[in-house]
């Protein structure tokens, strides 16, 4: 009987959880020729989210948990349990219910017919909120300036062959950008529409800052072109100044008299080369935060507890 892993990262989902459990479970029972583990790994919920968790788990041997010292985030965690995951394929998931377990079904059918990756994506959502447009534009934009091409509206729900969680293991990224991750592996996959229906309890944990982050994380890890770009505006505006200047230079010695130049145009182009550079030396400084990050080599998480997990389970 093949093994299924379903892994869910949580932060205070104390009214999610109870749900989400049930219709995991409802999904297996109707798949009676596969066997399931359900891991959680909470990022050091301030609610009762790990209370309840627990006592799914003392009724559910299937039920696993793992608590972590502090919040890590919801880059690291999620990476750090897949790879706990012993399936012989792992589903991963978020636990405020907005990503259907309903879909669990017809995962395991394409992997069945051998797709090492199923992706769930979603080109539309209940949510009418301008931020789900941001996200859009933020993952069309950086699918075009990507050195692989990655999955549209895809952000990390579906399921993951053994197979290809080795190779996660293998790359070893201590802040991994995921679907990335998935892009430059590069196993052919299955893909599985679905409409991201609106959250009914809890508050979403995504700010502004979050959302920055994953931008930049995404576009840092898989995309030389803002570099490049800073480098091509430095000598296009370079010479910009150059033409600029011999102009005035020669306008000036033919109308020595007339001419006046004022110091108007010496304040907009002080302020405008400045601020040319102040943002690019950011984003040199966000690839050299990048590379910092990856050569600290730090684990994924620190672990505060275990719950239903064997003793050769890590």
């Amino acid at each position: 009987m093949k093994l299924i892993s379903v892994v869910t990262g949580c932060f205070n989902e104390e009214d999610n959880v109870d749900e989400l459990h049930a219709r995991i479970r409802a999904q297996f029972e109707c798949l009676p020729a596969y066997d399931y583990e359900h891991i959680f790994i909470d990022n050091a919920s301030t609610d009762g989210t790990v209370a309840r968790i627990k006592e799914i788990a003392a009724r559910d041997h299937r039920v696993k948990l793992i608590v972590n010292t502090r919040n890590f985030g919801h880059i690291r965690s999620p990476i750090h349990a897949l790879l706990q995951a012993r399936g012989d394929a792992v589903i991963s998931m978020a636990s405020d219910l907005q990503e259907p377990p309903e879909l669990i079904p017809q995962f395991i059918a394409r992997w069945e017919q051998g797709y090492r990756v199923v992706a769930g994506v979603k080109p539309r959502s209940q949510h009418t909120t301008a931020m789900f447009y941001i996200r859009r534009f933020f993952y069309a934009t950086i699918g075009r300036i990507s050195d692989t091409r990655l999955i549209p509206n895809f952000t990390g729900f579906g399921l993951y062959d053994r197979s290809v969680v080795e190779v996660i293991r293998q790359m070893d990224d201590p802040y991994p950008y995921f679907r990335g991750m998935i892009a430059d592996i590069g196993f052919e996959h299955a893909e599985i529409p679905f409409v991201q229906p609106g959250r009914r309890r809890g508050l979403s944990k995504n700010n502004f800052y979050t959302l920055y982050d994953m931008a930049i994380l995404g576009i840092t890890s898989h995309s030389k072109v803002p570099i490049r770009l800073a480098t091509m505006a430095g000598f296009g505006l370079s010479a910009i100044s150059l033409a600029v200047a011999i102009g005035y230079l020669v306008y000036k010695l033919f109308r020595w008299d007339q001419f006046s130049v004022g110091i108007a145009p010496v304040v907009i182009g002080f302020f405008f080369f400045a601020s040319v550079q102040l943002f690019f030396i950011g984003v040199l400084g966000e690839y050299i935060a990048a590379i910092h990050t990856q050569v600290m080599k730090r684990p994924l998480v620190v672990e505060k507890e275990r719950i239903n997990f064997l003793p050769g389970d890590e």
